[in-house]
């Protein structure tokens, strides 16, 4: 197996090579194994070939690794640097040679030493990645309503706090869609930045697919000042029953607000739209508003429930101080790492909300892989759970419960995208 590996070149990508990288990606996703010219063009806009990796056998792309820059929001506000780990795929002819492991090597090394923070990834499946440190750190949940059981009766007409809903177009959602992004992922731990790019994407300007796009409509959310504090994005089917009868469902490919009067008038718009009999409502917190929204939240079933963002931190120190605390106290945790990057036994102290943390001697409260840690930082996990499955060890008794004081938070993370 050793000399298999050997002559496959793992290193980043020049341009001219985008259309085969293309190619090997397309194929390890299972799409089509063609690389139009429109769509490598598309690609080379926006990739950085030098944080682009590719594994070559004889001069053939067979994996592929990209990462791009992001922040990252931290339990508090605070935003940190993070390296953000996308396109990953490796060939079914090639599995079983270390190729992931190289590229992630590479690529953890490269952050490490650029001075993020953290790394970010979407795992399209959840045995992969622990083994390089990444843990689940936020999940998410979909819900489908069905409308007429919602108690919506009459159906809902309009805030009745003196804002408005009104339908925009995508023009309009470009001018004011990235300020009032930008106001929600400063307040909502595990948010990330959103790029130019994404607003083109999702306002049709830039088309990925280079085939099929259903313009959504855009309902945006004004307080009675005529501030912006919230906007939704959703399609509508067009089904009908035999009867007759409209049977219409509506999905939300996105929804973001910044104060909960907003959250509630677009949710209520959405269920109260004529013809439509059920939503879904797209990628949502665990702990989201919607369900309670509703006169009856049981007409809210749970549909998607599953781990979302995972992240895999790189400095302790400076991700420990980035955040805020609801508790004070000490903890002295032993960090294990086997990459290297960023293990060792260090004091956490916190007072005042904030904390220091500092490398020390003393025995430790907790060990913890740094996978775990990850899951616990942005405020989501268990300390307790944590440690009733086996997955962290406490070397003082009573320390997971002192854990969950300091690190837990009061709402759970969120990350509304995809990437």
């Amino acid at each position: 197996m050793t000399g298999a590996r050997s002559h496959i070149d793992v290193r980043p990508i020049t341009e001219a090579e985008i259309p085969d990288w293309s190619r090997a990606l397309n194929t390890g996703f299972l799409r089509p194994p063609t690389v139009p010219d429109v769509e490598a063009a598309d690609r080379s806009s926006y990739i950085v070939p030098a944080r682009t990796l590719g594994a070559f056998d004889a001069g053939r792309c067979v994996a592929t690794f990209r990462s791009f820059e992001q922040e990252l929001t931290a339990v508090g506000g605070a935003v940190v640097p993070a390296d953000a780990v996308t396109n990953v795929s490796v060939t079914a002819t090639h599995r079983r040679r270390g190729l992931l492991t190289r590229m992630m090597a590479q690529d953890l090394a490269a952050a490490r030493e650029r001075g993020d923070v953290v790394a970010t990834l979407i795992a399209a499946e959840y045995p992969i990645y622990g083994r390089y440190g990444f843990g689940p750190a936020t999940w998410t949940t979909g819900w489908t309503i069905d409308v007429p059981r919602a108690g919506l009766d009459p159906r809902w007409s309009g805030p009745g706090d003196g804002g408005s809903v009104d339908l925009v177009d995508g023009d309009e959602v470009r001018k004011f869609g990235p300020e009032l992004h930008d106001r929600l992922r400063r307040a909502q731990p595990g948010a990330v930045d959103r790029s130019e790019r994404w607003w083109k994407v999702n306002t049709g300007v830039v088309r990925p697919d280079f085939s099929r796009w259903t313009e959504p409509f855009h309902a945006v959310y004004r307080a009675a000042d005529g501030t912006v504090e919230g906007l939704a994005a959703y399609v509508c089917d067009d089904t009908w029953s035999d009867a007759k009868q409209p049977m219409n469902t509506a999905t939300v490919k996105s929804l973001i607000a910044v104060t909960p009067a907003a959250e509630r008038a677009l949710w209520l718009h959405v269920c109260s739209l004529d013809w439509v009999v059920r939503v879904k409502s797209g990628r949502r917190a665990p702990d989201d508003l919607l369900p309670l929204l509703l006169p009856n939240p049981r007409a809210a079933v749970v549909t998607t429930h599953a781990d979302w963002l995972w992240v895999r931190v790189l400095d302790v120190v400076r991700a420990m101080e980035a955040r805020t605390y609801e508790g004070e106290g000490s903890l002295v945790l032993e960090v294990v790492d086997p990459a290297g990057l960023t293990g060792g036994r260090r004091r956490l102290e916190v007072s005042a909300g904030r904390a220091s943390c500092t490398p020390t001697t003393v025995s430790a409260d907790l060990t913890l892989d740094v996978g775990e840690l990850a899951a616990l930082w942005l405020g989501d996990e268990s300390a307790v759970r944590l440690a009733a499955l086996g997955r962290i060890q406490e070397e003082r008794a009573g320390a997971a419960r002192v854990a969950d004081a300091l690190l837990r938070a009061s709402r759970r993370p969120w990350c509304p995208d995809i990437f």
